[in-house]
């Protein structure tokens, strides 16, 4: 049996779990780029009386027999290439392939991390809040609103202490999380067009990315006072994690907070407060941890190895 990693080749997070699993003395996956459809690689599903066969055809590495895999990664799937598509039909062929592969990945009796269904829906923030709270996690005072009155209001209600974000980062419309100030509120029409996320700004001492795998947790820390923009983790280059022992009860909830979500692998984020309260930021069901310390990367790559070689590991006793 085998492994199926659906990313890119250049993936880095997709070659350390291969090399992982080679040196375990597992077979190599295979890697999938969902991009290389329709140009490189063909599908087909056969169904005749009680048998079925799903297939793929690359036209450089041949034939691929979908039933020998026995786990998969949906780690960092790409669109499909219409770009020879015919404008007048683009959506058309889009739909179609979107509807076959969908079905295909939900028809193949393998093991998800994490399964694109529940990876999809986990990944809305609206619903994330919601399953955080419900399993006892802190989460910041919070405004979803496309209504610009509401969202004076929530300033108002915190002055120089709002800040906002998008619901989803595209990589062509990604911003960073954002203090609201007077050349923002002069947009405030804007809201209109499209829903926002506002918070109240949670003070506090570090920032903790906790990547989880299965019924483990795998947490590192940066104080905040090392960041030069504190509002957005993501934006401070080369800042320094240490491994963080998270308190069984916080850990609970967050693996609680996975169970809910149907989830096996998540990368959350949390901000400890000078009261050792943990703050629920998100999570995000594919989210990077290789730039944390050598320490829990290398626990987490372990992790994800074991866990894609037997998926039994993954359960909780």
């Amino acid at each position: 049996m085998s492994v199926l990693i659906i990313s890119t080749l250049d993936d880095g997070h997709a070659q350390a779990v291969i090399k992982a699993l080679h040196a375990n003395g597992h077979e190599a996956p295979h890697v999938l780029d969902l991009s290389h459809f329709p140009k490189q690689i063909t599908v087909s599903l056969h169904f005749q009386s009680d048998q079925r066969r799903f297939s793929l055809s690359h036209r450089s590495s041949g034939h691929f027999d979908l039933g020998a895999i026995h786990a998969v990664w949906w780690r960092r799937p790409q669109a499909i290439d219409l770009s020879k598509a015919d404008a007048r039909h683009a959506q058309f062929v889009r739909s179609e392939w979107n509807t076959a592969l969908q079905g295909l990945f939900h028809s193949m009796n393998a093991f998800w991390v994490n399964d694109p269904a529940r990876d999809a829906v986990a990944a809305h923030k609206p619903f994330q809040l919601t399953v955080a709270q419900e399993c006892g996690l802190t989460v910041p005072v919070t405004l979803m609103t496309s209504d610009p009155n509401e969202a004076v209001r929530f300033w108002n209600a915190y002055p120089g202490r709002t800040i906002f974000k998008q619901f989803l980062a595209l990589p062509d419309s990604w911003r960073e999380t954002r203090i609201v100030g007077e050349a923002e509120a002069e947009f405030v029409e804007t809201v209109r067009l499209a829903p926002v996320i506002f918070q109240e700004r949670v003070d506090g001492v570090a920032d903790i990315r906790v990547t989880a795998v299965g019924d483990r947790c795998y947490a590192a820390a940066t104080p905040l006072k090392d960041l030069q923009y504190p509002n957005d983790v993501r934006m401070n280059h080369g800042v320094e994690y240490v491994e963080h022992l998270l308190p069984p009860s916080v850990e609970e909830r967050v693996l609680s907070l996975m169970a809910r979500l149907g989830l096996v692998y998540g990368a959350v984020d949390l901000r400890l407060t000078a009261r050792q309260e943990y703050v629920f930021f998100e999570v995000n069901p594919a989210g990077q941890y290789l730039y944390v310390n050598p320490e829990t990367h290398e626990k987490v790559t372990s992790a994800l190895a074991n866990v894609l070689a037997d998926p039994s590991s993954a359960r909780r006793d």
